[in-house]
């Protein structure tokens, strides 16, 4: 696949690299010594100029897995990886492994490979994966020129690293994974956004999607977020090894009646969560409390915004036990905001809902949950 075909830069969240003929000029296994051939100067200029825009970088080489311990034994070009992969299985394989190890989609990978073999292997079996040859690497460059760069990007790298060091932890600990997790003593912040955090509201719209309600684009987001009668909420979470910076963002419609009482219902048109923080309750945790918030504002029914897709059934599930469900009760506009958030349910959406009345779902256990207010006084 071409780089320019149809590329879109936000859905790259990891360049996966190979190693002979790539990022070096020999073959590691065929040195006379126990030294690594020397890297090309232009492809780890191109390692850290993606990790300044928030791009991880992998390995995925056909080789011994001893070129993996020759290569921590230099932590200068070590320490640029995330995940590495050095073995003799195909490359889809390495591919399927650094996506799971990372937590993303196999579709947010793509591979800089030398072999137009190994290039053909991957395009067979895992058709989504982009993959480019050496020469390709200035035009991927070039497709992330003008795009914002916002501080959660110019972090993603070193909190990637943090997740090796926790991910570690997890597999050391004698106890069992709820203990785990409360060991971690993890903690999440809600709040209406600030305007310095409006740019990562608005990244997460774009990349993500295993954690993302209706796929709202970021360009409708900004516009619905600055018209009357919506709020932009974001979540922060952070834990004994550091912080995880903003993890979640949630647009909410709370535009009031015509008579200027309390909303009925809190519509959310958006809601997503990074996928780094899957399976460790912050999207419910940050779910339940803008049902407590909206209940406490007087409203009387949540709604959410679906769209369902192949990568976000973990969203469908977490809605689920939310205990909401399709309804096909549709709030008559009461004012040009909400038309413009009902303009926004695409036809293959649908709206999901629930009553604020009688018990709420409670976060895990695990984590310490308070509004940013609260936290800031």
């Amino acid at each position: 696949m071409s780089v320019t075909d149809d590329f879109d830069p936000d859905g790259v969240k990891c360049v996966v690299w190979d190693l002979d003929g790539t990022l070096w000029d020999e073959i590691a296994v065929e040195s006379a010594t126990d030294d690594l051939p020397t890297p090309r100067p232009a492809a780890l200029a191109a390692i850290d100029a993606l990790a300044a825009r928030g791009v991880l970088s992998s390995i995925a080489s056909r080789s011994a897995p001893s070129v993996l311990d020759r290569l921590d034994a230099v932590p200068e070009v070590r320490e640029r990886f995330l995940a590495p992969q050095v073995s003799w299985q195909d490359k889809s394989e390495s591919l399927r492994r650094i996506a799971k190890d990372l937590g993303i989609a196999v579709d947010a990978l793509v591979l800089v490979d030398d072999s137009p073999y190994e290039r053909a292997e991957v395009e067979a079996l895992l058709p989504d994966v982009r993959t480019l040859a050496p020469e390709d690497v200035p035009a991927l460059l070039a497709a992330f020129e003008g795009r914002e760069v916002t501080a959660e990007s110019r972090e993603r790298v070193r909190r990637y690293r943090t997740e090796e060091t926790r991910r570690a932890e997890g597999e050391r600990f004698a106890g069992s994974r709820e203990e785990f997790l409360r060991w971690c003593d993890m903690r999440l912040t809600v709040g209406v956004a600030t305007a310095d955090e409006i740019p990562r509201a608005l990244e997460l719209a774009a990349r993500t999607h295993r954690l993302n309600s209706s796929g709202l684009t970021p360009d409708r987001l900004r516009e619905l977020a600055a018209s009357d009668g919506h709020d932009l909420y974001t979540a922060r979470m952070t834990d004994r090894f550091g912080d995880y910076g903003i993890i979640g963002a949630a647009l909410v419609d709370r535009t009031h009646r015509a008579d200027g009482g309390a909303p009925a219902a809190w519509s959310v048109p958006l809601l997503a969560l990074s996928c780094r923080v899957a399976g460790r309750g912050a999207a419910a945790a940050f779910l339940f409390r803008l049902m407590e918030r909206a209940r406490e504002a007087g409203a009387e029914e949540f709604r959410v915004t679906l769209r369902p897709t192949d990568a976000n059934l973990e969203m469908r599930i977490l809605l689920r036990q939310a205990g909401l469900r399709r309804t096909d009760a549709t709030a008559t506009p009461t004012s040009p905001a909400a038309t413009a958030t009902a303009t926004a349910t695409a036809a293959d959406s649908a709206v999901l809902g629930r009553t604020l009345q009688g018990d709420l779902p409670g976060s895990p256990v695990w984590l310490r949950v308070s509004d940013r207010e609260d936290t800031e006084a």
